[in-house]
């Protein structure tokens, strides 16, 4: 399987092979711009900053004690030229900062959200409770890797060009310092390094901790998913008391996980303060020691007490960009794991360009389907044909449709489109050729016609598609009409609705092969005979294949087989079947 990148172009770099440093420094390199320039304007405000009390140290040497009004107003006018300088470049840095962290973070959800959707899909997660191995059990596990996870890894811009910047002023001031006296520059520039060394070991307890804090919270989130998807189930059996307990319990340990990490990242942050507190005192009574020996001159001291006081801000930011980069590596970490999850099925030609649905087959094809160790009947499609399949027994029906939909493993050639094998295709190809729409299919929040015409081919008629589905009635009763809200998964709607609006989607998507699996249970017998023969209508000259027991689809159909243990056992028209085959009678009329 073909690795996606991190850009929205299909053309994009390739996601590092795993880890979350690899990933890291994908997003620097494809976010270099904002991170160059929101950096470099960021050292361009702390050197200003710095500067600040330099040019008041002059002016206090040059203006107050010789009296000169005119240098005092020379220097004033170079501190106004200053905070406009410091002032722009603050604003380089801010406005440059967020437009990458915005973009990148889109790119970064863009890149998550095409590995969820990948035709190929995510395998079960071979240790459930692990910290990076959970990130694909669950939808609520992938959305808190989507959501929050996405925006931290991204942080490590911000982290950059905030820790850059602070490591620039304090360059400038122990440059400074150095011009100014010698010992006071070398007990900046000789300190600063192993201040910095000891906040990374500090960070490292926060950075596992809060990776874990994450894999919790997107534990809490998957049960909370499951919960609500279920909870008309769970009310149906009496388990709402059991559901409860089982959020508590990963709620509970979601709000440990966050203690913990909240407690190491303000120890990370006390501990700062701390030990430049202690740094900063240093360098304060060495200054006040050398002005009292008459080393250096009363501007000078204020210069140097000011750019001492200057560091404290230096010194936060880089107490801050450590905390950001620790966070980043974990929630980095998490991101990688899902962008590298095993597939469920291995699609070796997933990396092959997609060919045009409308160039590469004809609207009508032949289907094949052989006999496989796991069950699934042969069976043989005419090109254009509406053939009815009916089952004795269910299983042998829903392996059919899983055969058909591509799911799971299958033997090489046990499904032929034209002769030609769809194991020989990517998936999304395959996908493409022959389309199951199941019968539980599932709708998204937004409107009836953003669901109806969410996969519509290059050429569909909305209004015949509505007819022949029957979408038309249940549009004509939903407020809003087509503009109107389905809910999430389509719980605004009856389950007649929800089942007309989906036939309505596959309809409309106009596939060379359409599978339709028990669409119209969900329906009453008159709109069923209608939907029976306006997809009969729609589809004249297609392929299409009904699994079902409706008496009105069969015998809408052009032929009807009936699958027993040893494959097709009957076929002709639903009117002979029923005359001749009492297993057919038994499925289809009792």
């Amino acid at each position: 399987m073909s690795t996606p990148a991190l850009s929205p172009g299909a053309d994009g770099p390739a996601v590092p092979a795993a880890g979350g440093r690899p990933l890291l420094r994908q997003v620097l390199r494809e976010r270099r711009r904002p991170a160059v320039v929101s950096t470099l304007g960021g050292v361009v405000h702390q050197t200003c900053e710095a500067f600040v009390p330099v040019l008041i140290g002059v002016l206090v040497d040059r203006a107050i004690e010789r009296r000169d009004a005119g240098e005092l107003v020379l220097w004033i006018v170079v501190l106004a030229l200053l905070f406009a300088l410091l002032t722009t470049a603050y604003r380089v840095q801010l406005l440059t900062l967020v437009g990458g962290l915005e973009r990148g973070e889109h790119d970064l959800r863009t890149a998550l959200a095409r590995r969820v959707l990948a035709a190929a899909g995510i395998a079960a997660p071979p240790r459930p409770g692990a910290v990076r191995a959970d990130v694909g059990g669950s939808a609520g596990a992938q959305v808190t890797v989507a959501g929050s996870d996405a925006r931290r890894t991204v942080d490590v811009l911000e982290a950059v060009s905030v820790g850059g910047a602070a490591i620039a002023a304090i360059v400038v001031t122990a440059a400074v310092l150095l011009a100014t006296s010698l010992p006071l520059g070398l007990l900046v520039l000789l300190g600063t390094p192993p201040l910095l060394y000891a906040l990374q070991l500090l960070a490292r307890p926060l950075e596992r901790r809060s990776g874990v804090d994450q894999a919790r919270a997107a534990e809490a989130a998957g049960v909370a998913t499951d919960l609500a998807s279920g909870l008309r189930v769970l009310k149906g059996i009496g388990a709402e008391r059991a559901g409860a307990e089982r959020y508590r319990v990963a709620s509970r340990r979601a709000l440990d996980a966050a203690v913990r990490a909240g407690v190491a990242q303000n120890l990370l942050l006390g501990a700062n303060v701390l030990i430049s507190g202690a740094f900063l005192a240093i360098v304060a009574w060495v200054g006040g020691r050398l002005a009292l020996d008459g080393t250096i001159s009363i501007g000078e001291l204020v210069a140097a007490v000011g750019l001492t006081q200057f560091l404290v801000g230096p010194l936060q930011r880089l107490a801050f960009a450590s905390t950001l980069l620790a966070e980043s590596r974990a929630a980095a970490d998490r991101v990688s794991a899902l962008l590298q999850a095993a597939p469920d099925r291995e699609d070796p030609r997933a990396a092959e360009p997609a060919r045009g649905r409308a160039e590469a087959v004809p609207s009508a094809v032949a289907l094949a389907v052989a006999p496989t160790p796991a069950g699934t009947p042969g069976l043989q499609v005419a090109a254009g044909e509406h053939l009815g399949v009916v089952a004795a027994d269910p299983a042998a029906s829903s392996a059919l449709v899983d055969l058909l939909a591509h799911r799971g493993e299958a033997p090489p050639g046990a499904l032929r489109v034209d002769g030609r094998p769809t194991s020989d295709l990517a998936l999304d190809d395959a996908r493409g050729l022959v389309l199951v729409a199941d019968h539980d299919a599932a709708l998204f929040s937004g409107t009836v016609r953003d669901n109806v015409l969410a996969a519509a081919g290059p050429v569909h008629d909305l209004a015949a598609v509505l007819d022949a589905s029957g979408a038309d009635e249940a549009v004509r009763a939903i407020p809003g009409g087509l503009d109107g809200q389905v809910g999430e998964r389509g719980r605004s709607l009856s389950g007649g609705q929800r089942q007309r609006v989906a036939l309505a989607r596959a309809l409309a998507a106009s596939p060379p092969v359409l599978v339709l699996h028990e669409p119209t249970t969900a329906v009453d017998a008159v709109t069923e005979a209608r939907i029976a023969s306006g997809v009969r209508r729609l589809r004249d000259g297609a392929t299409t294949v009904v699994v079902a027991t409706s008496p009105s689809l069969l015998a809408a159909c052009d032929r009807v087989v009936l699958l027993g243990d040893d494959g097709v056992v009957a076929e002709g028209t639903h009117a002979e079947l029923v005359q001749r085959e009492d297993a057919y009678r038994a499925a289809v009329l009792s």
